[in-house]
């Protein structure tokens, strides 16, 4: 445990050493940064902010975590499995790659879609079967519901595909305000470094701290007012890694709860969408659940209630962070304690 804190920090302090060199590449570059499409007057100031510090972090947890892993077994030989942490950083590595590349057609490209939606999904499909064959090909088919061992055989592929793709997708829409969704996964992590811990597996461990470490040196910069986002980059990965958490550690249906703010995110889109398309159809006019979505722009134009009262960032990220905090607890609490 030791070994995988002193590489929290370091991937903390590596990060914050970083980040600004990166920022500041993209001023002296002159690099059109974060375009804000979203109908919310407070983000105009955001236009041009610089964007893909996912790069950062990620390149440094992945480099970090991997340097531990060997000092680790050399220290105490065959101390972790290579399996699971490679099959992690596999994910980062890819998730990351289709995320990168979708920033830079944007950024550098000047091309307003980057990749199309098939690319992105081809391409995120192409990563989920990776993992599969990296790390659960090997005999297992079972899913964990809720405590219960569901055999799905060749069907729980179909499921990881889902599983993986979808919070990849989940995060990166989370990913809208100052500073959301980067709490937002290390409180996700932390449940999980819970987890692992228990489980005694000191490799998914030791990754998990390091990302974290890696997300607070990030947050240093992204916290409002933001000098820098995250991008697709950073996003799509983290929530490609989450989804493999919980499948790697055998506690699948747990993210739904841990990762309630992603849900929210999330459904609040496909249900404003469904709405307006079918009230479009039987009223000849669409009409919305929602002022805005995803769900943090509902809040923004007017939080919980019927007001017209608009909630600032921070209590925006303070509202949902402590959703997700609280959550995270019940969940740990339902493992261990009931």
């Amino acid at each position: 445990m030791l070994l995988s804190i002193i590489a929290g920090l370091v991937a903390f302090g590596l990060t914050v050493i970083a980040m600004p060199h990166f920022i500041r590449f993209f001023q002296i570059k002159k690099i059109g940064g974060q375009q804000m499409h979203e109908d919310v007057k407070q983000h105009f100031e955001k236009a041009g902010t610089p964007t893909m510090g996912g790069t950062v972090f990620l390149v440094v947890a992945i480099i970090v975590s991997s340097l531990f892993f060997v000092i680790a077994n050399m220290v105490n030989a065959d101390s972790m499995s290579w399996t699971a942490i490679a099959s992690i950083i596999a994910i980062l590595i890819i998730y990351g790659s289709i995320g990168f590349l979708d920033d830079f057609l944007k950024i550098f490209k000047q091309i307003n879609e980057g990749l199309t939606s098939k690319q992105k999904m081809f391409a995120q499909i192409i990563g989920g079967l990776l993992f599969y064959f990296l790390h659960v090909q090997s005999g297992h088919g079972n899913l964990n519901v809720f405590g219960y061992q569901l055999h799905l055989g060749i069907f729980y592929l179909v499921f990881l595909l889902f599983w993986i793709v979808g919070f990849s997708n989940a995060v990166n829409l989370t990913d809208g305000i100052d500073g959301l969704s980067s709490i937002s996964v290390v409180i996700s992590f932390l449940a999980y470094a819970v987890i692992a811990h228990v489980q005694g597996q000191t490799d998914i461990f030791l990754v998990i701290v390091t990302m974290i470490g890696a997300l607070l040196g990030f947050f240093v910069f992204n916290k409002k007012p933001a000098k820098v986002f995250m991008g697709d980059v950073g996003s799509l990965a983290l929530g490609a890694m989450l989804a493999t958490l919980s499948i790697t550690l055998h506690q699948e249906w747990t993210l739904l709860f841990i990762g309630i703010v992603y849900v929210f995110e999330t459904s609040s889109v496909m249900l404003q969408v469904s709405y307006f398309k079918y009230t479009k159809k039987k009223h000849g006019e669409g009409r919305r659940i929602f002022r805005m979505t995803p769900f943090h722009h509902h809040l923004e134009l007017g939080g919980l209630s019927g007001k017209a009262e608009r909630w600032s960032e921070w209590k925006v990220d303070a509202f949902l962070w402590t959703v997700g905090a609280v959550a995270s607890l019940i969940t740990l609490a339902l493992l261990y304690l009931l």
